[in-house]
């Protein structure tokens, strides 16, 4: 039963159409169109905001060069109805297959149409609501058709031949089926992927099966058979179990998968293993779970016990590092029985079955995308397996190999937890829920709605009820999780009798999965749901509550500081933009690590790498007691935003020392984090390969440490056009729904710490697990704490940044005190320019601007992308005191006299802090005073003032005015008192408030 996969597109209705029949109507029906399959809706009969509410379906087939992967909609007008000639065009909606989503993640939106060419009139927008589905197909009844090839696939099959003729084989006739019926076996997000990494080709319709295809076809579905023969005594054996590749991770994004070339790993070095994949044995005499022993270059392992079965099943892939210095030149692999103790036991007590050995120097070298070395037998010799075979394969390769990944690597000590691996965050919701009023409650009662989802509560504001029912119209935020099918939103109606005191009422529960998802800001249907009494065994009624519960997926739920943030994307998949490009990381290795633990008396570090981007998290390999490690691995992220920043962390691992004796108590304290690197993406050029070295910076309690030096490679590829590239920074950072209805700061910080949570429990559940610390540390969740440090750093941010006027204006000073009479002779003619033609104002104030940015140009960072600054952080100076505040935890646990000592220096810096405001009050009541007559001498001079400064105005032209006043500000200094001016005496004396307040 084979699934085929289908694109149905809902038309529902369309709003604000154009008229087109000459009589401000329209008569308006859709045509859509995918993968050359046109559908058509029925003609709604003179309406602009037509209803159609249609379903309509597209089979969806293999990639194709003619037909593109865009949905097309146009909305035209029936001439037929209208007794106009004119243009029926009303407009289009063109939409990427990347953005349809599966059955179940669905949602009606409304997309603006769009105009065919420059002069089309085109107005209004279309509701569509666009989903995969995947259909179970019938099983194809067999045709009997007699020939050769059914006895040879029979022969093939090793089943007996039946009586009668048999017809085409059930592959075969799944081959016959259309296309689109065979791609649609594949998963959703897979759907856009290159062809050339599928299956072999399909067969169109009618076309006959050749019979060396249907052979191929059952040679590849008995793999899994031991022992196969085709009309010779040539044995087929079974092929290994094929891996999960890794590599095709490193280069693309798991929640969208699109064509995209290879990693050739041209940003990191080339780092030779020897691999060694070790799949079974056969004929070997023990009834036991024999062991591979492998030994080459003074290291050596042992695989796991034996699987088993017809055969002894290993599967495990060991590489082993291929060193310059290293003298042995042989590979020595053997089989050892750990049952039998004899006169050819080693020292473990295993005994000794049989080994093979091997000259590394006539060992294969391959690197991808050469096709992966076959296994084969090999003949044990010695010990007691006389007639005993091993299946095995070696070659020397990179990191570059699809192997890597989950080989057992000997810079790891053998930790399964310290491989590498790809992550992906989990799809974070904004689930809200509006509480509108409860009915049926208890009469002059106090009663408030408690909302929970999971670890999150939320309340509403407690109404005292009159007459039965309560009415809070509150909105109430969560962050939701996918996937939703065990979770449930429960409401609970609660009575407060007291205080303190509390009573539950009434509860009910929402299932996540049964809640609407919104993308857009339209209104959500209310619906009423009954409270039961939760402490009766029979469903009790407790009233009812009226509430809108709807996921809002056109949000973006942010998980890291806003001016940090990776990923600017909304949660709806149905609202992304294409791709512009892609960032690639090659992690080459960090350098001068320090120790951060101690082993037998010596310092050790266990170092790894974590990445983040988007939602795509990469952890490198844990290495083992080295502090020069090298990992050189490299990854690939889709980029949406330039203006997005990517974060590499290193962290010393506990697991990798813990795997020793003392495992399960080492490996439950924290990986220490001993710093992190971030990039912006828009300091970097495109195509530019930036390869340095950045510091690892640690501030803590005892001060700022450099732990050592992380070296990475980043490389920035641009794959939309320019235009579409610039055309970016022209739209909005954060998507739309932040700037229609935009989430308060303190809400948006609350529920940005819930998103962390969330994510730090989900990697915690991953194999190997992405600690909650490291989760906690890239994601920046604790650096919103209060800082002494961080207060004076952003003032002298503020003052950098206001010191450019600030030389303005001291230029201007020195101008018009004639410092540099020269100068302030260039500035009368300019002013006189200026004056008598104004129209060069904004001319020069963009040409003046544009001689700024070239001439700093030649100051532009080309090096390296800008790193943490430990000088404009305020990191290198900062006392000791203040660091102990800063990390600091809250509640306070440090003594009464020191809390005493802060709470006292706090007040200090609060009262410059009242001084400086009540300054900034005192000269806007001044300015108010003008007008409002608190001082009557100061206001009727005023007045009077404006009248005198109008009626000159109107009769003296405006050059002059402006000539006459820039003169005189620019006078030479033998013409001007010391004294301030009367203007600015006259302001001083008008009157504030300040005199009024206690």
């Amino acid at each position: 039963m084979a699934a085929v996969r289908k694109l149905i597109v809902e038309v529902a209705d369309a709003r604000n159409l154009a008229p087109k029949d000459g009589h401000g109507t329209s008569s308006p029906y859709v045509v859509l169109d995918f993968y050359g399959q046109r559908r058509k809706t029925r003609v709604v009969a003179r309406d602009l905001n037509p209803v159609w509410n249609e379903v309509l379906e597209f089979n969806v087939g293999k990639p194709s060069d003619v037909f593109g992967d865009m949905l097309e909609v146009d909305v035209n007008h029936d001439r037929n109805l209208g007794p106009t000639t004119r243009n029926n065009f009303l407009g289009r909606v063109r939409l990427d297959s990347r953005q349809f989503v599966k059955k179940g993640e669905e949602a009606l939106i409304y997309y603006p149409l769009e105009k065919k060419h420059l002069l089309s009139w085109v107005q209004g927008e279309i509701g569509l609501k666009i989903y995969f589905s995947d259909d179970v197909a019938p099983a194809p009844k067999p045709m009997p058709v007699p020939g050769p090839a059914s006895s040879a696939v029979e022969e093939v099959k090793g089943e007996p031949k039946p009586e009668t003729d048999a017809g085409p084989t059930e592959k075969e006739k799944g081959n016959e089926g259309p296309p689109d019926a065979e791609v649609a076996a594949k998963d959703d997000s897979d759907h856009d992927e290159d062809p050339g990494d599928g299956g072999g080709d399909k067969v169109q319709p009618g076309t006959p099966v050749k019979e060396e295809r249907v052979v191929q076809d059952q040679l590849r579905t008995s793999r899994s058979m031991p022992d196969i023969r085709l009309g010779g005594d040539i044995p087929v054996g079974p092929k290994p179990i094929p891996r999960v590749s890794s590599i095709s991770s490193f280069m693309s994004d798991v929640s969208d998968r699109f064509p995209i070339e290879r990693s050739s790993f041209d940003l990191v070095e080339k780092m030779h293993y020897l691999f060694v994949q070790v799949v079974k044995a056969r004929s070997l005499p023990t009834p036991g779970n024999p062991v591979v022993k492998i030994v080459v270059s003074g290291s050596q392992v042992m695989s796991k016990p034996a699987r088993k079965t017809m055969y002894f099943e290993w599967d495990q892939t060991f590489a082993f590092r291929r060193d310059t210095q290293d003298s042995s030149s042989i590979l020595e692999i053997s089989v050892w029985d750990p049952l039998i103790s004899s006169s050819m036991s080693d020292v473990a007590g295993h005994n000794f079955l049989g080994g093979i050995c091997f000259d590394t120097t006539e060992i294969p070298l391959r690197d991808p995308p050469d096709s992966p070395l076959a296994t084969q037998w090999y003949r044990l010799e010695g010990g007691g397996a006389h007639r005993g075979d091993l299946m095995l394969a070696t070659w020397v390769g990179t990191q570059a190999d699809e192997s890597f990944p989950e080989a057992w690597k000997t810079d790891m000590a053998g930790n399964p937890s310290s491989r590498s691996k790809i992550y992906q965050s989990p799809k974070l919701w904004y689930l809200r829920a509006t509480i509108i009023e409860a009915q049926d409650v208890s009469l002059s009662s106090s009663f408030q709605i408690k909302a929970q989802l999971g670890f999150q509560v939320q309340k509403t504001k407690s109404i005292i009820t009159s007459n039965g029912s309560a009415s809070w119209n509150e909105d109430l935020m969560f962050v939701a999780a996918e996937p939703f099918t065990d979770h449930s939103l429960l409401l609970f109606l609660v009575e407060q009798r007291g205080s303190k005191e509390t009573t539950v009422k009434g509860v009910t529960t929402i299932p996540l999965v049964t809640i609407e998802r919104r993308v857009d800001d339209r209104e959500v249907v209310s619906r009423w749901l009954t409270f039961e009494d939760p402490n009766e065994e029979k469903r009790v009624y407790r009233g009812r509550v009226q509430v809108k519960i709807f996921f809002d997926g056109g949000y973006h739920v942010m998980d890291e500081s806003a001016n940090v943030c990776s990923d600017y994307r909304p949660t709806a998949k149905q609202l992304w933009k294409p791709p512009i490009g892609t960032i690639e990381l090659g992690i080459i290795g960090c350098k001068n690590l320090l120790p951060m633990k101690s082993i037998d008396g010596k310092g050790s570090t266990d170092a790894y790498a974590v990445a983040k981007y988007g939602n795509k998290w990469v952890r490198t390999r844990a290495i083992s007691d080295n502090l020069d490690p090298k990992w050189n691995e490299q990854y690939t992220w889709r980029v949406y935003d330039p203006s997005t920043v990517l974060t590499i962390g290193v962290f010393d691992s506990w697991e990798a020392y813990g795997s020793g004796s003392d495992g399960q108590k080492e490996s439950t304290r924290s990986d220490f984090r001993m710093g992190k690197v971030r990039i912006r993406l828009s300091t970097l050029e495109i195509g530019k390969v930036y390869k340095n070295s950045y510091p690892l910076m640690l501030l803590n309690v005892g001060g700022l440490k450099k732990m050592g030096e992380l070296e990475v490679a980043v490389r920035f590829v641009r794959m939309a056009p320019t235009i579409d590239l610039l055309n970016v920074y022209a739209q909005p950072l954060l998507p739309i729904m932040h700037h229609i209805k935009p989430i308060g700061v303190v809400q948006q910080e609350v529920l940005r710490t819930i998103a962390v949570k969330i994510t730090a429990a989900h990697f915690a559940r991953s194999e190997p697990p992405l600690r909650r610390e490291v989760v906690t540390y890239m994601l920046d969740a604790d650096s919103h704490a209060f800082s002494m440090r961080k207060v004076r750093a952003n003032w002298l941010r503020i003052v950098n940044v206001l010191s450019g006027v600030i030389d303005m204006v001291k230029w201007l000073d020195d101008t018009r005190s004639w410092k540099n009479p020269t100068a302030t002779i260039l500035v009368h003619v300019l002013l006189m320019m200026l004056v008598w033609f104004p129209d060069l104002i904004i001319p020069t104030l963009a040409f003046y601007m544009f001689a700024v940015g070239v001439w700093n140009y030649r100051y532009r960072a080309r090096s390296r992308p800008p790193h943490f600054d430990p000088k404009l952080s305020l990191a290198e100076t900062i006392d000791g005191n203040e660091l102990d505040e800063e990390f600091d935890p809250v509640p306070c646990n440090r003594s009464n006299e020191m809390v005493r000592a802060r709470y006292d220096k706090l007040r200090m810096l609060g009262a410059r802090v009242q001084t400086v405001l009540g300054d900034i009050a005192t000269q806007g009541e001044r300015v108010q005073a003008l007008v409002t007559w608190r001082d009557p001498r100061a206001t009727g001079i005023f007045v009077g003032m404006c009248l005198v400064v109008a009626v000159v105005l109107y009769l003296v032209p405006s050059k002059m005015v402006a000539m006459t006043l820039g003169f005189y500000y620019m006078r030479h200094p033998i013409f001007r008192d010391r004294m301030p001016s009367p203007a600015l005496n006259f302001f001083r004396r008008l009157p504030s408030l300040a005199d009024r307040m206690l």
